[in-house]
């Protein structure tokens, strides 16, 4: 009964207040956040948002993929209803109306999205080292702002256009959605934000080495990496020759320091909203696409159904509920005042959570009303309310992934990372529990869109009670044969599935 009332409360609070929504959305970042208990992160300003907001430790996208993940989150549908894994395929059945270059769809903005000036100079052969004579298309590229095109970055323009259109609303009520490109390659940042990321302080993963018992299908190649000229200027032979130790680092220390970079900004963003007197009625929901690896089992950037791919930052701020909390604790201490949600949620799941408090109906997805507005999600509001109440719910404990690829080998043409949709022959669909993750590759027909469930080319089970970081696969372990079965069972047959099956709680 208590629970219904609060829930009540709830509606009843978004409708009497004039709500704001401020999505941010950074690219390719993992939780390497110091709320998150990265003890390399520096990010200050992320970390105070997090003692006013619910800190969800297991989130994961659909697929590690910019644009599938971000078609995914945006529409909550999966990757297999949109049939959108990749950037290029046309997916309408019909014309529909044209947008005449004014954007992706303008009759879905009531403002003209905004895109900086300075993004025409994202792979300029600006990135200069010690050993290079000319300028180059370099991975790692830290910069003085001042001597950029029109003295300034991508994010910074981003920034600044969001702080405009902030101090524009006169008291509406707005939803506005702000997109941060790093710490998404190539490492183009300020300079000064390495001094807080000393080069000593980092290292490579342990073990650094990919696993003998896992499928090369599973091998995501960084060929992305591989085309900047100081990675093609190491001469790896392709695939399996691992980045030096070395420059390895220097990688790991850039990433760091983007997301240095972008925390400042991100500070920035929410201050305007203190000065603006509109912080107290905004929800902030800060989120990822997908997440990246740093080394792991060998690999770089995100291409894979790893945990480090697909796991990503998840924290939402709302005033009234969470934001009230950490202000009456009157103690903004992040050790003392965490409002961490362990079970598992997906970004599938963020936009029926929006219309939740924006007090939307949006029904769960059927396989009769496909064609209606639905969502493939559901909303994490109940997970909250309960955090907020210290008790505990049932609730769906797994979360579904795919990637696709072009061949059981790594290529570079076919791009093994970024297969068209016409060159895709096998899927990966992953489920992940909290105690286990289980890969299943399968024999996938371009043309129909289907997996075939009779052809398994590879699996993959990681038993996290001991193994976090995936690094040893036990599919082809005796004790595992009936979990891995079950496991089967419910990838196989999918989300729905889920909703509404109690086992799973126990996995």
């Amino acid at each position: 009964m208590f629970f219904m009332l609060y829930f009540i409360n709830l509606i009843a609070w978004c409708a009497a207040q004039k709500q704001n929504f401020l999505l941010i959305i950074v690219d390719d970042l993992r939780t390497a956040l110091g709320c998150y208990g990265d003890t390399k992160a520096y990010t200050p300003n992320i970390d105070h948002l997090a003692t006013e907001a619910a800190i969800f430790s297991q989130a994961f996208a659909q697929q590690a993929l910019c644009a599938p993940s971000r078609n995914s989150f945006l529409t909550s549908r999966r990757p297999d209803t949109l049939h959108l894994y990749d950037f290029y395929s046309y997916w309408r059945k019909d014309i529909g109306i044209s947008s005449n270059n004014s954007d992706d769809n303008p009759y879905s903005w009531s403002e003209t999205p905004f895109h900086p000036f300075t993004e025409r100079y994202k792979d300029a052969p600006i990135c200069q080292t010690n050993m290079q004579i000319l300028p180059a298309q370099n991975l790692i590229c830290p910069v003085k702002v001042l001597s950029m095109p029109n003295k300034t970055l991508p994010d910074i323009e981003i920034l600044k256009e969001a702080k405009y259109f902030l101090s524009n609303q006169a008291g509406n009520p707005f939803f506005l959605a702000v997109g941060f490109q790093k710490p998404h390659i190539p490492f183009k940042y300020p300079k000064k934000y390495l001094k807080y990321h000393p080069l000593q302080k980092f290292k490579v993963p342990q073990p650094y080495k990919w696993s003998k018992n896992v499928s090369s299908i599973a091998y995501n190649p960084w060929n992305d990496l591989r085309k900047r000229k100081d990675v093609a200027a190491l001469n790896l032979k392709f695939p399996w020759k691992k980045i030096p130790k070395s420059f390895a680092k220097l990688i790991i220390q850039s990433y760091y320091a983007s997301v240095t970079y972008i925390d400042d900004l991100i500070g920035k963003l929410i201050n305007q909203l203190e000065v603006l007197s509109i912080r107290k009625n905004t929800t902030i929901i800060l989120m990822s696409d997908h997440g990246w690896s740093l080394g792991e089992h060998t690999e770089w950037a995100k291409y894979s159904n790893y945990d480090v791919a697909l796991r990503v930052p998840l924290i939402i701020s709302i005033p009234g509920l969470t934001y009230k909390r950490s202000k009456e604790k009157a103690n903004n201490s992040l050790e003392k005042n965490p409002l961490f949600i362990n079970s598992i949620v997906e970004l599938v799941d963020i936009f029926p959570t929006i219309a939740d408090l924006a007090n939307i109906s949006i029904p769960i997805c059927s396989n009769e009303t496909m064609e209606i507005t639905c969502s493939e999600g559901i909303s994490f509001m109940p997970l909250i309310q309960a955090a907020l109440r210290k008790k505990s719910i049932l609730w769906k404990e797994a979360a579904f992934g795919q990637y696709p690829r072009p061949s059981i080998k790594p290529s570079i043409h076919p791009n093994s990372d970024e297969p068209r949709l016409k060159e895709i022959k096998a899927m990966g669909y992953t489920i992940r529990t909290n105690k286990y993750r289980y890969t299943a590759w399968l024999s996938f027909k371009s043309e129909t869109k289907l997996p075939d469930w009779n052809d398994i080319i590879a699996e993959e089970l990681y038993n996290h009670n001991n193994d976090e970081g995936e690094n040893r696969n036990v599919a082809a372990f005796q004790k595992y044969v009936k979990l891995k079965k079950k496991l089967k069972f419910l990838l196989q047959h999918g989300w729905k599935n889920i909703l509404s099956n109690k086992s799973i709680y126990y996995l």
